[in-house]
């Protein structure tokens, strides 16, 4: 679906459909604010541009379950679920947030069955649950059955849930559009205001200006940053770069959480709930090594811990090598799986068990299976408040907060950071976070179109729109001539060097000259992982910003697409990816560099203690000024440390 012309003016803007982009969408539509709108006979222009069709979001990926004290199984409590969360992220969690999360997760739960999502029952009718790492009872005690679930697809039963809800409530779609910018007019240091965003319409080939007073960025994460990863090929950061570019910071953005059963050497997700339901990880000698690291929760220990643990025995000689590539590096460990009933095995991780058998040609049921670590999710982004509102942030003043709201500018899901996940992101809290605060934002953002409705024959709030357009349409106008060059540089100048060239560029003397957006994907994925993948170092760090700002970022630049048609021409968005994904590495490289300290994902074996005196803070990081980016040590970003906000449970040692 595609809109069959554009508005002069939209009321707002989502970019992104996946689970927080859909939520937004409909807390927007079902807020007092739009109905009481409604009823005077006014209708908002809301727009959600996603460069996917929407069931083929990342959302549908996820396996395990949602986080809710729901209770169904056995007794629980919301509190203990908030405590949970802010011990999963290491004490970066701002409580607030936290508490917001766990307190109002059942309410979430509850409203997506009443939706029509098929979660799985009890045997008396309820939602079912079961135990997810780090998920505990009585602060910190035994294991809890809290996520819940529909078998291992849950991402999926919620995001054809959410998108056949929009689509009965006449949310307007353009698919497969893809944005290059965001555009804010105003000051850097204050007073900025959405002005909209430029889209390039992969099924024309044709760049639009998208005049919005409010824009929501729900774009997900940005795992294709590394070779091994859980997500999807769209997930390249798109939103986190867009904002970067526009002049925002991006809170902890050094923050990556490695899964720790990926399926060996593909990356592909095995749930957590594969363990939850009795699934031991063992080393080479068949030992369930994590009775050693984690005494208590062992294989249910949060994930940081968990991919930590296997780490350590591969570096330790006791790996194990893919069962594909018996030669290869030992840099796999054991997922057993054989103490698990065959039948219910089929009936509550049916996704895990085809995956098995499909990628690694082996029966879950009888074979042990190899997995390692995998880049999972993002626990940074842009910073927002809890109703979705992005913010500068400058420093905190005589008790007054140094958080400047621009205005206008929204973000949920992955790619925004309101800091419930804080250092590590427990399982189950990612798909909570994307619907309770994508909801929530959605219906922030309806209380500010109700204010100035665009289609408001009466509103006369014009006193701006000249400037908008002015900035807007420079962008889109830019754009469109990049576009162009990147076209033009396909055509070849004569015959004779047409022939010279094969497919992607590799030049007749056989140098890679001409270069492409994939093969420098490749090559970027594999830098980030030698630098960061669980464990880092100044030296790793040092490494990687050298090859990037040496090799890599001229590469990016010198990109341009091999055909020069513009409609349905992936390599140009994949192009745009590249170079997204290129910044945030550089942004991500300077943020991991600036933080003298191990806490949850980040294990920094230069500095392998939590340090609460110096780093109990959240980074922000932007693009430096020019004439602070030529200094000796190449960083290309100002570093500034926000305070975390503690209301309930002040930092001690995290143990499971």
């Amino acid at each position: 679906m595609s809109p069959k012309q554009l508005e002069d003016m939209y009321d707002a803007v989502i970019v992104g459909a996946g689970a927080a982009g859909l939520s937004a969408a409909l807390g927007a539509l079902r807020s007092p604010a739009i109905e009481e709108m409604r009823a005077s006979g006014i209708e908002p222009r809301i727009l959600v541009i996603s460069k996917l069709q929407p069931l083929r979001s990342h959302t549908g990926s996820a396996e395990g379950g949602i986080a809710a004290s729901l209770g169904n199984v056995e007794h629980d409590d919301w509190h203990w679920h908030y405590f949970d969360t802010v011990k999963g992220g290491d004490w970066l969690v701002d409580q607030d947030a936290a508490k917001l999360l766990a307190e109002y997760a059942p309410q979430t739960v509850i409203n997506l069955e009443r939706q029509g999502v098929a979660f799985s029952r009890t045997a008396d009718g309820h939602i079912a649950q079961r135990r997810f790492g780090g998920h505990t009872a009585d602060f910190g005690g035994q294991p809890v059955r809290r996520a819940a679930y529909a078998a291992d697809r849950i991402g999926h039963q919620i995001l054809h849930t959410l998108w056949q809800q929009c689509v009965a409530a006449g949310v307007t779609f353009a698919e497969e559009w893809y944005v290059t910018d965001l555009v804010l007019d105003g000051s850097d240091d204050g007073g900025a205001h959405v002005a909209g965003v430029v889209a390039y319409d992969t099924h024309s080939g044709e760049v639009h200006a998208v005049h919005a007073r409010n824009v929501l960025l729900a774009t997900g994460g940005a795992g294709r940053l590394f070779h091994t990863t859980s997500n999807s090929w769209d997930l390249t950061g798109d939103g986190m770069a867009l904002a970067l570019a526009a002049g925002m910071q991006l809170e902890d953005i050094e923050f990556v959480q490695f899964h720790p059963t990926g399926l060996a050497h593909t990356g592909i997700l095995l749930s957590e709930a594969a363990r939850a339901e009795g699934g031991v990880l063992r080393n080479a000698s068949g030992e369930a090594f994590m009775e050693r690291y984690a005494p208590e929760h062992r294989d249910l220990a949060a994930r940081d811990v968990v991919s930590r643990s296997i780490m350590a025995e591969i570096d330790a000689g006791r790996g194990v090598a893919d069962p594909k590539d018996p030669q290869g590096p030992k840099d796999c460990v054991w997922l057993d799986l054989t103490g698990i009933d065959r039948d219910h095995m089929e009936a509550v991780l049916p996704q895990v068990v085809e995956t098995i058998r499909e990628y690694a040609g082996i029966d879950p049921a009888t074979d042990w299976v190899p997995v390692k670590p995998t880049a999972h999710y993002t626990m940074g982004g842009i910073p927002i408040d809890t109703d979705g509102e992005a913010y500068r942030w400058t420093a905190d003043v005589d008790g007054v907060d140094g958080r400047t709201i621009v205005d206008g500018l929204f973000a949920a899901g992955e790619c925004s950071c309101v800091s419930v996940h804080g250092a590590n992101r427990l399982g189950g809290n990612s798909l909570l976070d994307a619907c309770l605060f994508g909801t929530r934002a959605g219906t922030r953002m309806a209380e500010r179109i109700a204010e100035a409705p665009a289609a408001d024959p009466t509103n006369d709030d014009v006193a701006d729109a000249a400037t908008e357009v002015d900035s807007l349409d420079t962008a889109s106008t830019l754009r469109k001539r990049e576009l162009n060059e990147l076209l033009t540089a396909a055509k070849p100048a004569d015959d004779d060097s047409a022939a010279e060239n094969d497919a992607y560029g590799a030049t007749a003397d056989g140098s890679a000259a001409d270069d492409n957006p994939y093969r420098l994907l490749a090559d970027l994925g594999r830098v980030m992982e030698q630098a960061l993948a669980v464990r880092c170092s100044a030296q790793t760090i040092e490494a990687a910003r050298r090859t990037l700002h040496d090799d890599l970022m001229p590469r990016a630049v010198a990109l341009h697409a091999h055909s020069d048609v513009a409609a349905f021409n992936q390599e140009v968005t994949a192009i745009w990816e590249a170079r997204h994904l290129v910044m945030l590495a550089d942004a991500m490289l300077d943020a991991t560099d600036a933080r003298h300290e191990s806490r949850g994902s980040l294990m920094r074996l230069d500095y392998p203690a939590r340090d609460d005196r110096r780093f109990l803070a959240h980074s922000m990081t932007a693009l430096a000024s020019p004439a602070a980016q030529h200094t000796d040590d190449e960083r290309l970003h100002d570093v500034r440390w926000q305070p975390v906000h503690i209301v309930d449970f002040p930092p001690k040692d995290r143990e499971y």
